[in-house]
């Protein structure tokens, strides 16, 4: 079974890191990996782009089935060993409508924190502006404070959609760890380090603990003051 599968990706990726803890979650442990190097430029080679043309991780395979974006990875694992480990998503319809509700909404939350904490590095030193950096932070703040809501309204002990571990736990989780790895404040965001601290000892998140963080536990203090 997990013996036929295939996963390119790489270190401290939120997308690859999803699909890490989705197969852990499923119970699909003995799959085939390989971690490649961004700096290296890794995954631009041969091995991948014949399965991806866009030179993308994380890049699957599954048998005869190619399937490379993080979300229709891990939809894809849940519909085809749904009876196996974890019920990602829900049967029942309203459920299931707030678990891809909530999946859907990371999207916005990985791009402002990409904004935000990656803008000096993507953007040439000439170009950039202070007052840039200082929306990208703003925009980061206020998407925070609705995902801080999010969670003190689910109650304490809750999982991002309910009381069972999902899908949108799955998206979610990957993206939030780089927040405290830069010095988020912990008083701030009460309810969202919570979750933090509850979900990270899960054994699939462990498990699939990026390896360079192990190494290098901190990625310093850009959010300190956010």
């Amino acid at each position: 079974m997990a013996e036929d599968m295939m996963l390119y990706w790489g270190s401290g990726s939120p997308p690859c890191w999803k699909v890490l803890v989705a197969l852990e979650e499923k119970n699909l442990q003995g799959y085939h990996s390989k971690l490649l190097s961004f700096d290296k430029g890794e995954h631009k080679g041969e091995e991948v782009m014949k399965l991806n043309p866009r030179g993308q991780l994380p890049t699957f395979k599954h048998r005869d089935v190619v399937v490379n974006e993080s979300f229709a990875i891990c939809m894809y694992l849940e519909n085809q060993f749904k009876s196996q480990g974890t019920q990602l998503v829900p049967d029942d319809v309203k459920e299931q409508a707030l678990v891809l509700q909530r999946a859907f909404e990371t999207n916005t939350l990985q791009q402002k924190m990409y904004e935000a904490m990656f803008y000096t590095h993507f953007v040439p030193e000439p170009e950039r502006h202070e007052t840039a950096l200082k929306r990208n932070m703003e925009n980061l703040k206020t998407e925070l404070a609705l995902w801080e809501g999010y969670l003190e309204k689910m109650g304490k002990g809750s999982f991002l959609a309910g009381r069972h571990f999902s899908l949108a736990d799955v998206v979610f989780f990957p993206i939030l760890a780089f927040l405290p790895r830069f010095g988020l404040s912990k008083e701030r965001y009460p309810n969202l380090m919570a979750y933090y601290e509850m979900v990270k000892e899960r054994p699939s998140v462990k498990s699939s603990w990026p390896p360079h963080w192990v190494e290098k536990p901190t990625g310093g203090d850009t959010l300190k003051d956010l």
